[in-house]
């Protein structure tokens, strides 16, 4: 794909006509030659995630113009994830990230521009931004909108997963109306995307670890000052990046890409990320395959103790040292690629070199290496009989790696939620859901209501969950998704009779 370039603009009277359009845009007669820099804004009041960006991207406008570009604004879509979970609204989730993607794309190829800043802040924003700068090829940055602060009740730290939970502990009758009801009310305290290691913090650790987003900022809370700081010196970055043409694919290596694996193992992070970065990386076009992510699962250990499983937030990671922390023990232990390129146009050893090899002894959030959560990483590949294409199981959390029991067959999420809160599924029993995939949802909609409810009644230990679906961030358990081939183009997980 090739990219023009502003400066064109400039050459001859027959760009005159280009000339006046932006002058009423705010272009005098010495702007014409510098960098246009794209800046896309998915500022929404639709959801917390991305109620904060609109500062972020005042911040960011500001440190371009200083820099000596041109940054021009425009607005991408979003949709909440956490809203939409549960209902027919989640089928769009998925689908969402596409067309962020091409909107993105659309706009920075039509408008000829110089360089791309993104901003977002829901799970895919950040996929959708990803693929748009894979498929560019232009000097490009992406900034985080930041995680959200947690909620409070009764000493315990929320997230909102734990109101998906509640829901499951009061039909349990495990908690009362009015305890419910003050979950919900304090879930969600303000701006931010959801709070655990989930899709979000998930995605923007591994842009971090990508070397596409500036060092720290992947764990910074959006309401804090720091973040619209890192906003402004994003633009700082991005705009010598164009200067010294750094391009995304120069970043987006093997590399940088089993560095992000490795650094998704490490953090505890979401089953999204196996989607995600497999389609940033073909919009790359560097090859990675399921298998890739189990072959570093075996080489990576869980160092965070975070939620969904855990028992920390991401602003609890941020304090003990982010996600350079964690590169930095990856680096210590030969599990990180030191010499991959970042948007800086340093190197990661380069970026991470006054960083401790260790983490600080005043906090358990990181452990240490010869103490880690679990030897190995949480994201395991499966294959076999119902799955000959590949499935995604995310065992943190999990204390029994195998269970025996009847089918519970239910042919959509509805259906198994409803089983679920009316105390009909119980012990020892394996829940199916399918026809969720890709094509038979359609949209592959998220199982965090089912797998929240199974939590919330007590039953994670003892009840197992396949689904041709997908997972939340904030889902834990005995529990397999993405299982391919799916139930509506003939997988085996269509043949599967209520008590087999």
């Amino acid at each position: 794909m090739h990219n023009a370039r502003s400066r064109t603009i400039t050459a001859g009277v027959e760009r005159t006509p280009n000339r006046a359009m932006l002058r009423a845009v705010g272009f005098g007669d010495a702007d014409f030659d510098k960098p246009i820099v794209a800046v896309a804004n998915g500022y929404s009041t639709l959801t917390p995630c991305n109620m904060g960006l609109n500062i972020l991207t005042e911040r960011a406008v500001t440190s371009l113009k200083n820099a000596g570009t041109m940054p021009q604004v425009f607005g991408t879509i979003t949709v909440s994830d956490g809203i939409s979970m549960g209902t027919e609204g989640m089928k769009y989730s998925l689908v969402s990230r596409e067309v962020i993607a091409d909107s993105i794309e659309t706009v920075c190829q039509a408008q000829s521009v110089d360089g791309l800043l993104a901003i977002g802040g829901c799970d895919k924003n950040m996929p959708g931004a990803m693929m748009a700068i894979a498929r560019l090829n232009l000097p490009s940055i992406f900034v985080y909108g930041g995680t959200i602060k947690a909620g409070h009740y009764n000493a315990q730290d929320l997230t909102i997963v734990s109101a998906f939970e509640a829901v499951g502990q009061y039909c349990a009758q495990r908690l009362n109306e009015k305890e419910l009801l003050e979950v919900e009310r304090r879930a969600c305290p303000g701006a931010g995307s959801c709070g655990g290691m989930f899709t979000a913090n998930t995605m923007s650790s591994a842009i971090e670890a990508l070397g596409l987003s500036l060092p720290f900022s992947s764990t910074m809370a959006a309401e804090d000052d720091e973040k619209a700081e890192s906003a402004a010196r994003s633009g700082e970055v991005l705009a010598a990046a164009i200067r010294r043409q750094i391009l995304p694919r120069h970043i987006l290596t093997r590399k940088a890409f089993e560095n992000a694996i490795a650094v998704v193992m490490a953090v505890g992070g979401s089953t999204n990320a196996v989607l995600h970065l497999l389609a940033i990386a073909h919009a790359a076009d560097v090859p990675l395959a399921l298998d890739d992510f189990e072959d570093l699962r075996a080489r990576v250990p869980v160092l965070c103790d975070l939620k969904p499983s855990g028992r920390y937030v991401t602003t609890d990671l941020h304090l003990a040292g982010g996600v350079p922390q964690v590169m930095k023990m990856l680096l210590a232990h030969d599990r990180l690629h030191g010499n991959a390129l970042t948007i800086s146009g340093q190197t990661l050893a380069e970026v991470l070199k006054d960083i401790p090899s260790e983490p600080r002894a005043d906090q358990d959030v990181i452990r240490s290496w010869a103490n880690p959560i679990y030897p190995q990483g949480h994201l395991a590949i499966l294959r076999g009989n119902l799955a000959t294409e590949g499935a995604v199981a995310k065992i943190t959390g999990v204390k029994n790696h195998r269970i025996t029991g009847p089918a519970r067959v239910f042919d959509s999420e509805e259906t198994c939620l409803q089983a679920i809160l009316s105390g009909a599924i119980k012990r020892g029993d394996v829940i199916v859901i399918r026809y969720e995939g890709p094509k038979g949802g359609p949209g592959m909609r998220e199982m965090l209501a089912p797998t929240s409810a199974i939590i919330g009644a007590g039953l994670g230990d003892s009840v197992g969950l396949i689904t041709d679906g997908r997972f939340s961030g904030g889902t834990y358990g005995m529990v397999v998704g993405h299982v391919a081939p799916e139930a509506a183009v003939g997988g085996a997980v269509a043949l599967i009779d209520e008590g087999d």
